[in-house]
Order: structure tokens, then sequence, then C-alpha cells
């Protein structure tokens, strides 16, 4: 899946989520009831498909990735869309019958305003926890991401907070999925975080507070507890050590499609690692909602005896996919896959 398509339908830079949102719905309300709204010519629900694939295509998706359109049908006066970008599902999206304006998702607010938000602090609404975990007295928590997909910045931006409370009291340890969809940049940042918890363990929180905020990674590193120099040492050597740039370059050692990446190879087999996020406590793959407080109270139930941390009152909103640290009720488990 593309970068740049998730980060427009879900970074709060793009048309997304939250108040860019609601920007767009106003757009979309003032252009199909205001004056202007007839003034463009219909175009066929086969010809709106065509130029919106298109588009969705030239701008919107990487050389060597395509996106298309399953299904088309009529909703609340647009053309209502399915598009396939190489997602586990299709991803719902509109478009003005004259084929002008496209809008990347729509939130039905009766539906949102029907629903009860959950309670700062208790798990997410309709949100199981696996009590199937094995319980030790201190969880082994392995999260497996590709630091550019949207939906492993998302449930990392949930996990931070349970980081910090948690602390010692759990064994965390960041990992990545043994393939690449985000382009060389992902290679790159996965070397970096891999070396920076490495290298520096202590300052892997502040790094990534940093960089999910914005994908800065070059200002993130600049920090002045980062001893830049070591990472680069550390970066070169594991990219040396696992082939991972060198295999990219001359196009080896991919899974399907997707470029490789081997540093955690061995553990992505021995959990069956799928896509990103995988999230792995105490050796079982684990379903868990994304916002903090889920992600406690799942943790929590791995302990032999929870400590009193776990009593701790986190967010019980979901983070939003992608950078920027907003949030909503919504929940999804959509993965980069």
């Amino acid at each position: 899946m593309s970068k740049m398509f998730n980060r427009f339908l879900q970074n709060k830079r793009a048309v997304g989520t939250g108040l860019i949102v609601l920007a767009v719905v106003v757009v979309a309300a003032l252009f199909l009831f205001g004056p202007w709204g007839q003034a463009g010519t219909k175009l066929s629900s086969e010809e709106a498909s065509t130029k919106s694939e298109s588009f969705i295509n030239d701008f919107l998706m990487p050389s060597g990735s395509k996106a298309t359109i399953s299904e088309v049908s009529e909703e609340y006066g647009l053309y209502k869309m399915m598009i396939d970008i190489g997602s586990e599902s299709p991803v719902e999206s509109y478009v003005t019958k004259d084929g002008r304006l496209f809008f990347p998702q729509a939130i039905d607010m009766d539906e949102m305003l029907g629903e009860q938000s959950p309670t700062a602090g208790a798990p997410g609404a309709n949100t199981a926890i696996d009590l199937n975990i094995p319980k030790t007295d201190k969880p082994v928590v392995e999260l497996f991401v590709m630091s550019y997909c949207p939906y492993g910045t998302q449930i990392e931006k949930g996990m931070l907070p349970v980081i910090e409370t948690l602390g010692d009291k759990m064994d965390f340890r960041l990992k990545f999925v043994d393939y690449i969809m985000h382009d060389k940049e992902e290679i790159d940042e996965n070397l970096i975080q891999y070396c920076i918890q490495e290298e520096q363990p202590e300052q892997l929180l502040s790094y990534l507070q940093c960089f999910l905020a914005d994908g800065d990674t070059a200002g993130c590193l600049s920090g002045k507890n980062i001893n830049k120099s070591k990472i680069e040492s550390c970066v070169a050597a594991t990219d040396k050590k696992f082939s991972v740039t060198d295999n990219y370059n001359k196009k080896l050692d991919y899974r399907g499609q997707f470029p490789g990446f081997n540093v955690d190879k061995e553990d992505n087999a021995k959990y069956g690692v799928g896509g990103s996020p995988t999230l792995v406590i105490n050796g079982l793959e684990v379903s868990s909602g994304r916002d903090s407080a889920t992600l406690l109270a799942t943790i929590c139930s791995a302990f032999n005896e929870a400590p009193a941390e776990c009593a701790t009152q986190l967010n019980a909103q979901s983070p939003t996919p992608g950078f920027g640290f907003d949030y909503n009720v919504a929940s999804t488990d959509a993965s980069c896959n």
C-alpha cells in the first residue's frame, strides 16, 4: 500500500479525519446544495470511475503500484466507489457526479452520535481482551511494524503511554515485519529505529514520540540526547550484515512484489507475522484495540499478578492512523500486508 495514499486518506494533513474531514464535508454540502452544485456536467458511473482511477494512480500511488475501482454505486447524491489499493479491505471513497471533487472518506454523523463514547481510562468500546494469553511474572511484548505503515504508527502511538506506565514491569521490544511496502525510506527508518533500540534504548520512546508526530527523521535524530554517530555506525553495520539495501538495489530476496527486510526475519517466521501491526505477548499473537487503555488492559492480563500500574487511567480513544497525535472514537483492525 502506498505511503502517499495512506497519508492522503488518514493523516491529519490530508482529508482523513477530524477537523479536516469536517471541512471536506462542509465543502461537499456546499457543492451539492449551493448555487454552483449543478454547474458541472454529470458523468456516467463508468466515466467517473475511469477518471477517479486515473487520478488515484497518477497522483496518489507510487510507481509500480496500482489501484483499481471494483465497485461503483450511488449514495447521498454522490458516486460511492470501492477502491482496491492492495490492502486487506477495499477503501470506500466518494466522488461528485461531475467528477470534480474526490472524497477519500465520509463520516456518518447519525451513526457516530448514536454511539456512546468510551469512558476515558476504560478499554475502548466493543473491544474484547484476549483472556487466553499465557501469564508470566514479566510479560514479553513484541510489536512488529513497518515504520511507515499508518496502522503500525497508529498502534505505536497507543503503545507509548503503556510503555511509560509499565516501564520495566514488562519486556517490550519493537520489531519489524520482514518486508517493505513503503519504499526505500522505510528501509532507512526501520534501520534507524532498530539501532536506537540497540544502542540507546533509553532514547527510543522520545525518538518515537517525535517521529510519530510528523515523520521528521532528521529533526528527531538531532535531539540532544541521541548519539547520532553511534546510530549511523550501527545502521551501516546492520545494513551490511543483513544485506538490506544491497538486496533492495539488486532486487533480490523479495516477498512477492515487496523488498525483504531480514533484521527480524527469524521472529517473523517463528510467529507467522503477516503484516503491520502484529502484536505478540508471551509468544502468542494477540488481537487488541489500538487505544492506550485497551493495550494496557491486554498486556496486564498477561501478568501472573498485575502490578499497581495496571490501574492507571489511560486514553480510551483510538489514535488515528498515520502521523500526528489525533484521536477518535472509531477503532480499526486494518493493517499493511
